[in-house]
């Protein structure tokens, strides 16, 4: 079990070359005899090119080449699919037809980016619109959405009797709350944008990509390429944010591993703020209708919630099965089809909208029934899982803290301060609320391998090919490697970011830093590798002739905290190294996941307390202060992990009150496609962040005891800030975001 509690902070690894500006972003490398690619999009949503009149741009100053879908680059449909689901099963270039507004239709590689951009400007291109309507409301497209096939949404009808149907049971419940809410589209906008520098030796790929899996990006590069996955290589030491879009593979580094193919010269292509908004993927809209019955007492009796998005792992409606424990429940997804850019994951893909939705609702069943919203959250808190569709039987918990979770945070919030009327507190021209929910996310790990190494001078080397977009993952990777050996974290040197480094090719694990699948993933992989290791190192202490140990039972030989003891000798495994002059002893090994996991439910749980100040006359809704108290198991290093639960509050900020992608029902166009009028959270808007972590360590689950908790915190804190909006105002807003408008 890691030995850490959330007194522990470990220092970033790679902190020192962050600040300093030593670490080299994809972006970053410069090689000889590089070129630069710009792409050049559509102009319409819906239609078919019938001529791109290149002649001016090919002409232009340091201009090599123009590709276009007359003039291609190559590239192969996925067959993973993930990949087709998540990403864009069309390949760039392929065909004429254009499938919404901003998606790629060339490719001008020049000797410089500002020659590469000019040149892109002067390509002429007439378009064939289709006939049909465009399909770019979602208010429209919702109203024709349908349920798909299994698993991706599959509805859940949970009975108590078997036989009576949710709206049945709805009228029976003495209590009902009914209501419809909606979240816009939204953007990822990390702070590195996709980009990608490509370079061929021979029949070998290198890339330089910011990817959240070096695996997973590298075969999905083969196959579009048409090559053996293991003559891709893939270095991307350093993420600048990712949040789920960049996972997996887009257009932009595609098109540049294969004009570096072409071409015969490394090519990097950078994505501008503007593209990123369609070539790269966004969160799907959606719409919620949630109706909750209850009992006068505050049991939940049923919970009918009905969601439509355009994303089919977009799934809104499975917060509750999470959550609540209620004998009837009705959860249905449906998907509407669009003439959009690209949907994928982002960040707590349904459960973020989900829980916006869930969370509202119950705030406002506590106002029907005069009760505390926390002692309406704890009265109907579950006690073993629902038997949802992947599970045949009810399993209990093997940990589960959520009722701690609750008062805790109400205790260092100053819950009971609260008032329940609206519009009851003031502080000059302002009204206060005060507001909070609950977040849950399911675990999730995969099988991962992971290489352990004793080197000669004392430190022991720790990879797998695995990624760290920001998250700490780096530092992690040490941790764990020196609480499974029982050394000093500064003894270990830990390597991840490239697609060379240990890999599960025929598991999943080459979905990289993605499902907050991140630490626990590493967690199993470098026990596992540190036990074999462990027992190549006394195998190798009593085979060699100079080794102390040389000629003993390998039962008779133990380890702990980096020394070797038999009886009486004691040799640290640096100095055994160097006595039999060997560079080092390794294991590399695939995962073992314990049996456990099999038998119990498995989730993470966060509780947030939020307060809010409202301006009466302009409607400015602010954040003053939040508390969230988080139950995520054992917490491998605080100082990584509360820096993951500030961010997610951050973006739920942002989707709280900020965030909205205007898509022009007519065009299909993002209007607002850019920083400045696309709004973001920035360090005024964030208050002080109280987060606290109970520390349960789960060792069902895995050795170590963690869970996942990176996009934990996107669960629900939105729906506290709309809470303590409702609570400051009297005005119940269920169309994200909460702007002034909507207040005054």
């Amino acid at each position: 079990m890691v030995t850490s509690s959330p007194g522990r902070s470990v220092d970033r690894v790679d902190g020192a070359a962050k600040v300093t500006g030593a670490a080299k972003y994809a972006a970053d490398n410069r090689l000889p005899g590089i070129v630069h690619g710009h792409l050049v999009t559509s102009t319409i949503a819906r239609g078919t090119i019938r001529s791109m009149d290149v002649r001016a741009a090919r002409a232009a100053a340091g201009v090599i080449a123009v590709y276009t879908p007359a003039d291609p680059l190559r590239l192969l449909p996925p067959q993973n699919p993930i990949i087709q689901i998540a990403g864009e099963a069309r390949r760039p270039l392929q065909d004429r037809e254009v499938r919404y507004h901003g998606q790629i239709i060339g490719l001008v590689v020049a000797e410089t980016f500002e020659q590469a951009r000019d040149a892109a400007a002067l390509v002429r291109v007439t378009y064939r619109p289709h006939g049909d309507p465009l399909r770019a409301s979602f208010a429209e497209a919702a109203r024709d959405a349908v349920i798909p096939d299994p698993p991706w949404s599959q509805p859940v009808y949970f009975r108590a009797d078997g036989v009576t149907p949710i709206d049945q049971a709805l009228a029976n419940s003495q209590v009902t709350v009914s209501a419809t809410y909606d979240q816009p589209p939204k953007q990822h906008n990390a702070m590195e944008p996709h980009s990608a520098v490509a370079m061929w030796e021979g029949g070998r790929l290198t890339v330089y990509s910011g990817t959240q899996g070096p695996a997973l990006h590298a075969l999905e590069i083969a196959e579009a390429l048409g090559v053996d996955k293991r003559n891709v290589h893939v270095i991307s030491p350093y993420v600048g944010g990712g949040f789920g879009g960049k996972v997996v593979t887009w257009a932009p580094t595609l098109l540049a591993a294969a004009a570096a193919r072409a071409l015969g010269r490394p090519v990097k292509v950078v994505t501008t703020r503007e593209q990123l908004f369609t070539v790269t993927g966004h969160r799907t809209e959606f719409t919620q209708q949630v109706t909750l019955g209850a009992s006068r007492d505050g049991r939940l009796n049923a919970v009918k919630h009905e969601g439509v998005s355009n994303m089919l792992i977009e799934n809104p409606t499975r917060v509750v099965g999470e959550l609540y424990d209620s004998p009837n429940l009705h959860l249905v997804t449906r998907i509407a089809t669009m003439d959009v850019p690209k949907t994928t994951i982002m960040r707590a893909p349904g459960y973020e909208a989900g829980s916006f939705a869930l969370e509202c609702a119950m705030d406002e069943m506590a106002g029907e029934l005069g009760m505390d919203p926390v002692e309406l959250r704890t009265k109907n808190d579950l006690t073993t899982s629902y038997p949802l569709p992947e599970a045949s039987e009810r399993l209990p918990f093997s940990s589960r803290h959520l009722k701690e979770c609750y008062q805790v945070g109400a205790r260092r919030f100053g819950w009971s301060r609260r008032r329940a009327e609206p519009r009851a507190v003031t502080d000059g021209d302002r009204l206060v609320g005060m507001g909070m929910a609950s977040g849950v996310l399911p675990a999730s790990q995969f099988v991962a391998a992971a290489r352990v190494r004793f080197r000669a001078n004392g430190t022991v080397n720790v990879a797998s090919a695995n990624a760290d977009l920001g998250t700490g993952a780096l530092t992690a990777l040490a941790i764990l490697g020196a609480d499974s050996l029982g050394i000093p974290v500064d003894r270990v040197k830990p390597a991840l970011g490239t697609s060379l480094l240990p890999v599960n090719w025929e598991g999943d694990a080459m979905m990289g830093a993605a499902g907050s699948a991140g630490t626990t993933t590493l967690a199993s992989a470098v026990h596992t590798a540190a036990r074999d290791a462990i027992k190549a190192l006394i195998a190798h202490a009593v085979a060699h002739e100079a080794s102390p140990f040389h000629g003993m039972d390998t039962e008779d030989v133990h380890y702990e905290r980096g020394v070797l003891t038999a009886g009486a000798k004691s040799t640290p495994f640096g100095r055994l190294l160097t006595t039999t002059r060997t560079g080092g002893i390794e294991a590399t090994t695939v995962a073992e996941l314990k049996e456990e996991a099999d038998r119990y439910a498995f989730a993470s749980y966060a509780a947030y307390f939020c307060e809010v100040r409202v301006d009466r006359w302009t409607g400015e809704a602010r954040l003053s202060r939040m508390t969230t108290v988080v139950d995520a198991g054992a917490i491998v290093n605080a100082k990584t992990a509360r820096s993951q639960i500030v961010g997610g509050i951050i973006m739920s900020l942002g989707q709280a009150l900020l965030e909205d992608a205007r898509l022009e029902a007519d065009t299909g166009r993002i209007a607002n496609a850019n920083l400045a009028d696309y709004l973001l959270p920035v360090n005024a808007d964030v208050p002080p962040l109280d987060v606290h972590f109970l520390d349960h360590p789960d060792t069902n689950y895995n050795h170590a005891g963690v869970r996942g908790l990176g996009e934990l915190s996107s669960v629900g804190a939105a729906a506290a800030i709309a809470n303590a909006v409702y609570n400051a105002t009297g005005v119940r807003v269920r169309q994200l975001p909460i702007t002034p408008d909507k207040l005054i």
